[in-house]
């Protein structure tokens, strides 16, 4: 009854004279009502009108409570819902640079309205970044880290397409010093620390960001242990990256191995060299995984508040083949004519590729590790490594929130990992990532519950990037526009 009257109210059909609702007029804002507000924080709340004014969110209330003027813009919530705008806290504008000019459009097409750049050219990436900041109602925000900090040899050297120039290469602690310097006053937002440094590198990369006020992510070097960079001030970790080398019962024995493989082979490509211990260690580590050790691991990342950015769905490339369905394939037509068809061909050979023995244990490694981080109450933050294995920017993020539902996150857990995270991870919790009055205006409206099921945040009907509204045709413009150019 109390939504009937809801109802009735807004319409005018209960309008007497001792009981006349006081209609509110919102001049030069967006008045969505009766919308469902999926918040992180709070939750599920029905029946809602949210008022949208100058980039803010200016109202949220119960419909009931807050009759509009039919002359204010009005957006019919009905059957609808409404999530922050999506970050995906792993990216790469310069890892197939011909692809980035086109990945603001993508990104906002579904839903992304915020990424977290994790290594690139310096210049080129703060292009872009301050392109976005230029145009910030029809462009995702971007958080930059610079190149990869690696040590020597560097892996992103450009030796070959698969590892084009990302990382600059740091023969000593005093090339750290000078390469941050030259970082800070590009104005980066944290940095990315990679494997092939050394233990003396990594903690100067670590008390130099510290010192101002910088977050560092990055693998953790293969010189070292995670519990060993997690207590030097590791902020966060991608992918998992070299997790499963500490989480077995001779890690120090797999250690010391590491070290002699990295000091013998140091005249090799890093990227050659990478590959050989993880060749030496990795199936090893999976094959002889101790529980009771990688509790105790998570517990230090626990204490330290080392978050995790698993990109599950890359990790799972081979088993979970998300690139094997042709509705996900359709998604090439909006990247450059030459990628496009080189995805498509190479997604066509590896749907019918088949999976190793190890890659399976792999990847059944890999989900049960996330579900062991999510139930320690690690941090996680949703990233997916776009443009990198035919991720699609954009499109990608929705298949790293339903992998991370797989993995045993319940949706508002998943949705929690690219809204409110990447936001309190940044320290933009204040302004971002929560639908509530006086927080920026990026919001995606839904035509279907992600509650209910993940995979419905594909299901975009608009996109509001600090209060500006971009509706299912101006987002279909735009994909228009990317199909047209080639």
């Amino acid at each position: 009854m109390k939504h009937i009257a809801a109802f009735l109210i807004i319409v005018g059909v209960l309008t007497t004279t001792s009981c006349k609702p006081e209609y509110s007029l919102f001049e030069e804002a967006i008045c969505i009502e009766n919308i469902t507000v999926i918040d992180p924080v709070d939750g599920r709340k029905d029946y809602q009108t949210v008022i949208i004014k100058n980039g803010k969110i200016l109202r949220v209330g119960d419909t009931a409570t807050l009759p509009l003027s039919p002359e204010n813009t009005i957006i019919d919530g009905r059957g609808k819902y409404l999530i922050p705008g999506l970050w995906d806290a792993h990216v790469h504008f310069a890892y197939v640079e011909e692809l980035a000019p086109r990945m603001f459009d993508l990104f906002l097409a579904h839903g992304v309205t915020s990424v977290r750049d994790t290594g690139g050219n310096v210049d080129f990436v703060k292009a872009w970044k301050d392109r976005a900041l230029a145009n910030p109602t029809d462009a995702p925000r971007v958080m930059m880290a610079g190149p990869l900090l690696d040590g020597e040899p560097n892996v992103y050297d450009g030796g070959d397409a698969r590892h084009p120039e990302l990382s600059v290469r740091l023969n000593s602690v005093d090339a750290v010093v000078e390469n941050i310097e030259k970082l800070i006053s590009k104005e980066v937002d944290f940095l990315k620390a990679y494997e092939m440094l050394s233990p003396d590198q990594f903690k100067k990369i670590l008390e130099l960001a510290k010192k101002n006020g910088l977050k560092v992510t990055g693998h953790v070097p293969l010189s070292m242990d995670v519990i060993s960079a997690s207590n030097a001030g590791m902020n966060s970790m991608e992918h998992l990256r070299n997790l499963e080398l500490s989480c077995v019962a001779n890690a120090d024995d797999l250690l010391q191995e590491r070290q002699e493989l990295l000091r013998t082979g140091v005249g090799e490509s890093g990227a050659d060299l990478r590959a050989k211990v993880h060749k030496a260690q990795q199936e090893t580590a999976i094959a002889n995984f101790d529980a009771q050790i990688a509790d105790q691991v998570l517990s230090v990342l626990k204490k330290n508040d080392t978050w995790q950015i698993p990109t599950l769905a890359l990790n799972t490339f081979f088993s979970g083949k998300y690139y094997a369905r042709e509705s996900y394939q359709e998604s090439y037509e909006f990247v450059p004519d030459s990628i496009g068809r080189y995805w498509k061909e190479r997604s066509i050979a590896l749907k019918a590729y088949p999976v190793s023995d190890f890659r399976k244990a792999y990847d059944k490694w890999n989900y049960m590790m996330v579900a062991k981080v999510h139930e320690k109450g690690i941090p996680i933050m949703a990233g997916t490594d776009t443009p990198i294995a035919f991720l699609t920017p954009g499109l990608s993020l929705h298949e790293e929130l339903a992998a991370l539902v797989k993995a045993g996150l319940s949706p508002l857990e998943a949705l929690k990992s690219a809204t409110i995270n990447p936001a309190r991870y940044f320290g933009l919790d204040d302004t971002l990532g929560t639908i509530a009055e006086g927080m920026r205006a990026d919001l995606v409206i839904l035509d279907a519950d992600p509650l209910n099921n993940i995979r419905n945040t594909i299901r975009i009907h608009a996109v509001i990037k600090e209060g500006t509204l971009h509706d299912q045709e101006a987002l279909a413009a735009k994909l228009d526009k990317l199909r047209k150019m080639n």
